[in-house]
């Protein structure tokens, strides 16, 4: 039979916040992969994914989940969790990576998923999508996301807070992710593109040191390196005033 793989998102943190098919997923699995920056740190998704499946049977893998500036390390950070969880893959049947959020958003498990169906030919990969930061966070503010035929715009601020910039400066909501280091440029941008009233954020969503607030409230100081931002669009006509 086939190895399988599969990628299970398990929301941004709220262990409510997992599907049925993703804690049915957690626990059919062998072996559940959770990634870290290091060994003897328990991230957020194994936090959650213990909630569901014994400890016995997870397994933390490293990744340099936060390098950018040294693609060598990187790089080879991703190779051996590669390795490692084709040595999962070739011992047990099936292997679930958990991830925050959803699998196929920004996630770490795409590049895994790459590297082992190199290393272990014929793997059968799956994801079973999972809740996001957006929209845990815009249920948390009452943001409303999107209404009418209005656009969504998602941004990773690690890319630079000029995207984001050029991003509000278009129609539609802009969410961020990923910008708690740059918290300051991320106030700036706002201000500057006359987003910042209705602008909401949060960290630690549905932990107990979860925090939502204005964004006009941003003072300039870091933030978790996993706060969201929800800018909404500029709307105006009232009810259903963009069908």
């Amino acid at each position: 039979m086939s190895s399988r793989l599969v990628g299970v998102g398990v929301g941004p943190g709220d262990p409510e916040l997992v599907t049925v098919k993703g804690v049915n997923a957690l626990r059919a699995a062998d072996v559940v992969v959770v990634p870290v920056m290091d060994t003897g740190e328990r991230g957020r998704a194994e936090a959650t994914v213990l909630h569901y499946a014994p400890a016995e049977k997870v397994v933390r893998v490293v990744f340099a989940l936060n390098e950018r500036t040294d693609r060598a390390r990187r790089e080879a950070a991703w190779d051996a969790a590669g390795q490692r969880v084709a040595g999962l893959l070739r011992a047990h049947g099936t292997v679930a990576f958990a991830t925050i959020g959803d699998p196929n958003v920004y996630s770490t498990f795409t590049y895994l998923a790459q590297t082992v169906g190199e290393l272990v030919p014929g793997t059968l990969v799956e994801t079973v999508p999972g809740i996001t930061a957006m929209q845990d966070l815009a249920a948390r503010s009452g943001a409303v996301l999107t209404e009418g035929t209005e656009p969504l715009t998602l941004v990773p601020v690690t890319a630079g807070a000029a995207v984001l910039k050029d991003a509000l400066n278009g129609p539609g909501t802009v969410v961020a992710y990923k910008f708690g280091r740059q918290a300051a440029e991320v106030a700036e941008a706002l201000r500057e593109t006359g987003r910042l009233d209705d602008a909401v954020w949060g960290s630690a969503l549905g932990l107990p040191e979860e925090s939502v607030r204005a964004a006009a409230e941003l003072d300039g100081a870091p933030l978790p390196y996993l706060s969201t931002l929800i800018a909404p669009a500029r709307r105006e006509g009232g009810r259903g005033g963009k069908l």
